[in-house]
Parts: structure tokens; sequence; C-alpha cells
């Protein structure tokens, strides 16, 4: 039987096979529990207030028994299977939202940037109560994803209870089309790159790697700023070989399920594209997965330096096995851990420098507007300003990203300063 494995919600990643063989101890009744599970569907077909198909008890029950395992492993009906992998297609219709079962509640991973979701202010670790005014107590995650995607332009109401709030909020959004874009790149400082990758879909690297060698061709690379934050994870060969990017050799990630001959090893390679440049990676709570997976190798190997906040934490593996009328099973089949050996199950990976986020606000509590001597009307022109891209490269772009992201504009400080700390130490 073949399956895929999954390291993240609804993200595919990687083919294996699976043997069927059973573990029940010997001399233990075998059909003791499923006599148990036989009795109690006869007795709710007889007598249960209403009819209900055999399809749906049987569904009802195979959901249950992997709900109660862990909050990734879930049943899929042929409808959500579909809806599951509509994630891979390259976009969809929806709000643009990663979402996880935490302690029962349903909680937003991460929204994906400039959607309908982040446009409307739902953070990393929000919890949504309720779905167009129904409660998402004891929903499943395909049932959550399900309801929250729609066609586009059509209206989605959610109540929300903010990170560290007491009270809801409700918020009302457009659904749109949300496409799939991995990495988004800008020159910060002649020199210095910065590199936001979203998610990793199957593009991820590639986009990447673009990204650089355009960057590359006109400019010196003198540091480089990895920003995975609020990066939900994805395929599990794309983390593997964005860090390859930034490695020569090593192990990047193993991967070990309940059989100790199991564990496979995902190694860097040494090639032409490697970047050796100082790095610094900025992380937070919405970092998750995949994107633990490249935090993880680079702290390991000393290759970056990890700022922000301590990482979201999820290092389980998932196999996604479809079944024959079109309905598939997520299972959990195996942990993940770092070079080192680490696992950061629900632990996540501690920044190096840890550096909270400070959105910038006035005294009346809305983000300010930094001014600058050539903002004021009537200011002295500088007489190099026309060779400003030589002096002062900095872009109105870049200028405003570092205004307004304090994370950021510590990495910038200390990614320039990297050179200098490694000859001290």
């Amino acid at each position: 039987m073949r399956f895929t494995v999954w390291i993240f919600t609804a993200i595919l990643l990687l083919a294996m096979s699976v043997s069927t063989g059973s573990t029940q101890p010997a001399g233990e009744d075998l059909y003791g529990p499923l006599k148990r599970f036989s009795q109690a569907m006869d007795m709710i077909e007889r007598q249960y207030v209403r009819d209900v198909p055999r399809d749906e008890l049987i569904n009802g029950a195979i959901r249950g028994m992997l709900q109660d395992l862990d909050p990734h492993s879930a049943f899929m009906t042929p409808e959500e299977f579909k809806e599951m992998r509509i994630g891979t297609s390259g976009e969809f219709s929806g709000i643009g939202i990663e979402i996880s079962l935490r302690n029962g509640r349903l909680t937003v991973i991460s929204p994906i940037e400039d959607t309908p979701a982040d446009k409307a202010g739902l953070k990393a670790g929000d919890a949504i109560l309720e779905i167009d005014g129904e409660s998402t107590q004891d929903i499943t995650l395909m049932e959550a994803v399900q309801r929250i995607r729609g066609p586009k332009g059509s209206e989605i109401e959610l109540t929300v209870l903010h990170k560290g709030e007491t009270v809801p909020v409700t918020v009302t959004m457009r659904r749109d089309t949300i496409p799939i874009i991995g990495a988004k790149g800008e020159e910060l400082e002649k020199g210095y790159l910065y590199l936001r990758l979203t998610r990793f879909h199957e593009h991820t690297t590639k986009e990447m790697r673009a990204l650089i060698k355009k960057h590359s061709a006109d400019h010196e690379i003198k540091g480089i700023i990895l920003d995975l934050r609020n990066n939900p994870g994805g395929l599990l060969d794309q983390a593997v070989s964005v860090a390859d990017t930034f490695l020569t050799e090593g192990n990047i990630v193993y991967i070990q399920g309940r059989d100790p001959k199991s564990r496979k090893d995902f190694n860097a390679r040494k090639s032409s594209g490697d970047l050796d440049q100082p790095m610094v990676v900025l992380i937070n709570a919405g970092s998750a997965s995949a994107s633990e997976i490249v935090a993880g190798a680079l702290q390991d190997h000393n290759r970056a330096l990890l700022v922000g906040e301590r990482t979201f934490g999820k290092a389980t593996v998932q196999s996604v096995i479809p079944l024959a009328d079109g309905s598939g099973i997520k299972l959990t089949t195996a942990l993940y851990y770092t070079p080192s050996g680490r696992s950061i199950q629900a632990e996540g990976i501690v920044p190096d420098i840890v550096h909270p986020f400070e959105a910038p606000r006035d005294n009346a509590g809305t983000p300010r507007r930094v001014m600058r001597e050539k903002d004021l009307e009537g200011h002295i022109e500088n007489a190099t300003e026309e060779h400003n891209g030589e002096n002062n490269p900095m872009n109105d772009t870049a200028a405003e990203m570092l205004d307004r992201d304090n994370q950021l504009r510590l990495a910038l400080q200390l990614v320039k300063k990297l050179p200098q700390l490694k000859e001290i130490k």
C-alpha cells in the first residue's frame, strides 16, 4: 500500500510504504473489542431515535478513533479528502489561514500574508470560537477547514478570542483566491538580502534561489536574513532543499517511527549554489513544522543566529492513506529530529536571542509614522542624493519594513556584526 507522509496539516510531503502486520499480543482476545463494536452498532441501528445509515456510523466510529489519538490524526470523507488536496494545487478560495487543534480549541497557527485573514488582524495563537455563529467546540480539523473555505466573494464571520485577550470579537471577511507564494525578497541595505519564506510548497526552493540569483547578478551579498515567522510549514523535501542551500554537509533532519529500523536521514550535499554569507533567521510562534526543520538544522550546525520567539513545536509526521471509497486517513506515524537529535515536539525551538515583536505605536495606541529629515517640506537636499544607490541604498520599501519591525531591525544589525563576532570568538 502506498501513502503520503505529511509534516503539517493539509501539506503533501513524501511517498513511502507501510506494512499492515498485526501487533496484537499473543493470547489476547482478537475479536472481543470487535464484538463490542458490533453490539453497539446493532443497538444503535435498532433502537436509536432516528434511522442512521451504516456508512455514517462507521465513518463516525473511525473519526472518533483517530481524533482521540492526537490533534493531527484524522478521518476524511471523500469530500474532505478532496478538499485537503486543494491545498496543494497552488491556490484555493478561502481567507488564507492555517489552523490546528490545541487543547481541544480551534487555534490559528498563522495567517498567510496579504490575505483576508491577515488584513483582518488574525494572529498566531488566536482561538476561533465560532464559524458563522456555530460553535467550534468538538469540531474536527477537517470540518473547520471545510467550513472556512468557500466560494470567492462570499462572506464568513468568525468569533475570535485574540491571544492574551479576555473578550472575544466578531470578524467578518470576504473570501478570496489565496495564491501560494513561497518566497519573497528585498535588499534592506547595500549587500544585505532579506528573504521571506511564507510556506514550503513545491516551488519554494526554486523561487528562493531565483531571488538570490537575480540579486547576486548585480549585487554582492554580504549577509542574509531568512524570515520564517508565521510560516506554518509544508513539504519536507522543500525544507531539506532550503536548508541545503545554506549548508555544505551534515544531517539536516531525520524522521523516526515506532520501528527503530524506520529511521530516514536527509543530508546536505555540497553544490555550486551553496551560500556561506553571515546569516540571521527570524522565528516566532507561527513558525511550525518545515520552518522548524530549517531553523533547527541551521541552529544545530551553528550556521545562523536565530532571533525572535519560541517556535510552534510541531515535530510529528503524518501519513495520509487513501481508502477505496475515496475517503482517507491521516495518521501520525513518526517524529522528526534535528541534526543533534533534538525532538522539538510540543517544545519548539528557542532562538539564540529572544526578542519579542513590538508593533510601533504612538501614545494613542495607533501605529506611529516615523519621520525623517527628508520627509520635512523644504528640507535641504543632499548634494550626493543622485548617487543614493551607492551612499544610502535603502529604498522606501525596505525603510518602511524596518520602521515597523523591531525584530527585523535587530536582525540587520546582527548580520552586519556577525563577521566581527566570529573573529573575536
